[in-house]
């Protein structure tokens, strides 16, 4: 024990330097991901059939195959092929983007299927654009619904940052496997691993909690489902069809 926590703190450098690379493939992949998220859940959603049928694709393929082996192939394979070699962070990156991104498009496509009908039914009948009724009225409700998932799609992100250890990315993981390697202290090396990642998941789950409470706050404040049933009422009962 006193050899290994020696050395880390002896290193404490590579230690911090593999911990900022661990935080930088989370929050990079998580950002990746949450912009495929909509892209491909706002594609599934769509009316023609074509990109819907594209969408499904892509995220099945990328659920249906291994992280483990998408990171093998952007790392090992695509350079092969095309001749540029890419940085181990940016195979993460986009591993992590591309397989999680298709998880979190079930979640975007799931949460506005699940905003009730009557609400795109009484946007439409305040004459609104697709784009209003989207951005003023469905997005904010679906919203709130997508937060919890997308926290536990943050989490399990970030617990599969170690497998850039394997292309060679020099993240926590791989310094303190290094650490391991050095002192033979096997359970304080991934005691302390398992300390750490609980920290950073801690932290990451504070933060989205907090988004989801000021989601929901807002929500409340402007109250679109209120506002909606009470100008449709409005809308019913005017004797010409419309209020001015």
């Amino acid at each position: 024990m006193g050899d290994f926590f020696s050395l880390f703190f002896d290193r404490i450098g590579d230690v911090g330097s593999g911990l900022w690379v661990t935080v930088e493939a989370t929050l990079l992949g998580g950002l990746a991901a949450f912009v495929l998220s909509f892209v491909f859940g706002f594609m599934a959603n769509s009316r023609p059939m074509l990109v819907r049928g594209v969408s499904r694709v892509l995220v099945e393929f990328f659920r249906g195959t291994s992280l483990y082996v998408q990171l093998f192939w952007l790392y090992y394979a695509l350079p092969m092929l095309t001749g540029y070699e890419l940085t181990p962070l940016f195979c993460g990156v986009v591993a992590f983007g591309l397989n999680y991104g298709a998880y979190g498009s079930e979640v975007v496509r799931g949460a506005l299927n699940a905003v009730p009908r009557a609400q795109y039914e009484a946007a439409i009948a305040l004459n609104m654009t697709p784009f209003q009724r989207m951005r003023r009225v469905i997005l904010p409700q679906a919203w709130v619904q997508m937060i919890p998932s997308f926290t536990n799609l943050l989490i399990m992100l970030l617990k599969a940052t170690p497998l850039m250890w394997l292309i060679t990315a020099a993240d926590l993981t791989a310094v303190v496997q290094e650490l391991r390697d050095r002192t033979g202290a096997t359970a304080w090396a991934y005691l302390t691993l398992l300390v750490i990642y609980f920290l950073l998941a801690y932290a990451l789950t504070l933060a989205m909690n907090a988004l989801e409470r000021a989601a929901k706050s807002r929500l409340g404040q402007r109250d679109p489902g209120g506002l909606l049933r009470s100008r449709s009422a409005e809308l019913a009962s005017a004797p010409t069809g419309g209020v001015k």
